[in-house]
């Protein structure tokens, strides 16, 4: 089988603590990179870019910033939606007060600026956690969404209340606005992920990593040892709302370029993200993507097969993929509570031992 570790030896430890210890994997990440870079630009429309591949790039990166506060660090977390519109209004103020700036200093600050608000609403983790963590999430999420449309001032006193994505360019390409192309766009999404993704995997295996895992595991037995609750928690506070608030910045700007902050970052969006992580698996990176990929590409796929081969309701299509969902987590929480990243595990260790038993 050609799926094997044999002659892949390692002469020093930062060898053997690379992300892909298997040379098999490094070529096959390499080539995705390949793909993703330098084919997928050129062969990409409209309709592949506003239906599958940008909205699967923004939710992976909302996933991963999810998956390091829930999964990582163990703080429940329900308040995904408000964290994302916190980082669309951030980035709406700066693209219209500072036109001149470019659009990726915007993301990048409105992602700073989610940060600072989700330290605030962290806050409550040291003292609950849990459920009570859950609730108090939540009505950030409810406190979030009521003041962006309460007070005028964050979308600029428009009468309508949404807020439109003035056009910016960046190395001379359109990203936002009616001018922008489906590559553009995708191309602008993707280096952000990458970086975030890369950034995200080394801050999980390190000593941040390490102290986020021991607050999850048991917060009492870590603050023994030496962790720092407050820092730990904080922490994962902060980073995740920096990669939630970047998501929520591309999500106004790039794919949908105007949003009302009821309809586009309700409830509904935090538990779609939390529902990513769940059945793409709690801890896991790759999880983030698997379970971004998947929750995007249902809808499309059942509409394809619902309402075009089948010719069945809209609606009709719509109730069962809430099924199809609800299902789904049912069946990982009780069967497999890693997710889809635990089952690709699985499945590389029966290559690695095939054909001998498992």
């Amino acid at each position: 089988m050609f799926y094997r570790e044999a002659g892949d030896f390692k002469t020093s430890y930062r060898d053997d603590s690379q992300t892909f210890p298997i040379s098999f994997d490094r070529w096959r990440y390499y080539a995705v990179l390949i793909v993703a870079f330098g084919v997928i630009p050129f062969l990409i429309n409209d309709y592949w870019a506003n239906a599958l591949l940008v909205p699967f790039l923004i939710y992976a990166i909302a996933a991963i910033g999810l998956n390091i506060l829930t999964g990582y660090c163990g703080q429940v977390s329900l308040g995904t939606g408000g964290f994302m519109a916190v980082g669309a209004y951030a980035c709406y103020k700066l693209m219209t007060a500072f036109p001149d700036v470019s659009i990726l200093i915007h993301v990048l600050l409105a992602g700073g600026v989610t940060a600072l608000v989700g330290v605030l609403f962290g806050l409550p983790s040291l003292r609950i956690k849990g459920f009570y963590l859950a609730v108090a999430t939540l009505a950030a999420q409810f406190f979030l969404v009521w003041l962006f449309n309460k007070v005028p001032w964050f979308y600029n006193y428009s009468a309508s209340g949404q807020i439109s994505a003035p056009e910016r360019t960046f190395l001379g390409h359109a990203v936002t606005g009616p001018a922008t192309t489906a590559s553009a766009k995708y191309l602008f999404c993707l280096a952000i992920l990458v970086v975030l993704a890369w950034l995200a995997r080394n801050l999980t295996r390190g000593t941040i990593g390490r102290k986020w895992m021991a607050i999850r595991d048991m917060d009492i037995a870590a603050e023994i040892i030496g962790v720092n609750p407050l820092t730990a928690k904080l922490s994962a506070f902060a980073v995740s709302s920096f990669f939630v608030g970047v998501s929520g910045a591309l999500f106004f700007a790039v794919y949908l370029g105007a949003v009302e902050v009821g309809e586009a970052f309700g409830i509904q969006k935090s538990f779609l993200v939390l529902f990513m992580i769940i059945i793409g698996g709690l801890g896991s990176i790759f999880g983030s993507f698997a379970g971004a990929a998947f929750l995007v590409l249902l809808p499309v796929v059942l509409k394809v097969i619902g309402v075009d081969l089948l010719g069945w309701p809209t609606d009709i299509v719509a109730h069962i993929q809430l099924v199809i969902i609800g299902a789904l987590i049912v069946m990982f929480l009780i069967l497999e509570p890693h997710g889809l990243a635990q089952l690709w595990r699985v499945a590389k260790e029966k290559l690695r031992l095939w054909p001998f038993p498992y």
